[in-house]
């Protein structure tokens, strides 16, 4: 059950800076063919990137900060769908609309792709074909795991994101969580008081420690994937 907590429908659009293209030199040299066609744009915290229904006319990669993709419900409810987290490429879709929204978590830049030209190149480029085959099959593996979520118990759905969040972005044995516990609990399909009464029920059992709000330290990281088979 959904149980995710209610969102204005206005818009935080808001872009802190013009698209430019990454320049030839530096670190844009070892981007791949499909980052060189685009264009960087900076986001606000809480700035939207697109919204649901709107043209899904380019494709988007995380160069720093961290994106969520959400779908506000008719009740009112947010299902967020994923995080996106900095070398993550989003807003892929089998239609011609976005099924869900994106905005920034914190300030964001993210390259801009004309969806139209990544298609064309991938048309006549294996080696591009093949990367855009691969991230696609990629998102499909993330959305059929995270299906898998909703049928867990509490328990079960936090320890299993912070073992994801752990393999994602390594830091050793510490988590540090860009997102709040109200995004965590509108991606696990649970409330703001379960999610934040389930870590503290990990830390009293000694699996984790949590020094502050968004820095997690795992210390029993065996227990932690017992929990999440």
């Amino acid at each position: 059950m959904l149980t995710q907590t209610a969102v204005p429908n206005a818009s935080f659009k808001q872009p802190a800076s013009q698209p430019r293209r990454a320049p030839p030199t530096g670190a844009a040299t070892q981007a791949s063919p499909i980052e060189l066609m685009g264009a960087c744009m900076s986001f606000a915290a809480n700035a939207e990137i697109y919204g649901e229904n709107e043209p899904a006319d380019y494709l988007y990669k995380v160069i720093s900060g961290t994106v969520r993709t959400y779908k506000v419900l008719v009740d009112g409810r947010r299902q967020i769908g994923a995080f996106h987290l900095p070398g993550d490429i989003f807003g892929f879709e089998t239609g011609d609309d976005h099924t869900l929204s994106a905005e920034a978590i914190t300030g964001c830049r993210i390259i801009v792709i004309k969806r139209s030209a990544v298609m064309a190149l991938a048309a006549r480029d294996n080696e591009v074909a093949r990367q855009m085959w691969e991230l696609t099959a990629r998102e499909l593996h993330r959305v059929q795991e995270h299906s898998l979520v909703l049928i867990k118990s509490a328990e079960e759905r936090v320890a299993g994101f912070l073992l994801e969040m752990a393999e994602r972005v390594p830091a050793g044995g510490v988590v540090e969580l860009p997102m709040s516990r109200q995004d965590i609990a509108d991606y696990l399909g649970l409330t703001l008081e379960t999610v934040s009464r389930t870590l503290r029920h990990l830390e009293d059992a000694a699996t984790i420690e949590v020094p502050k709000h968004r820095r997690i330290l795992l210390r029993d990281r065996s227990a932690l994937r017992r929990l999440n088979a």
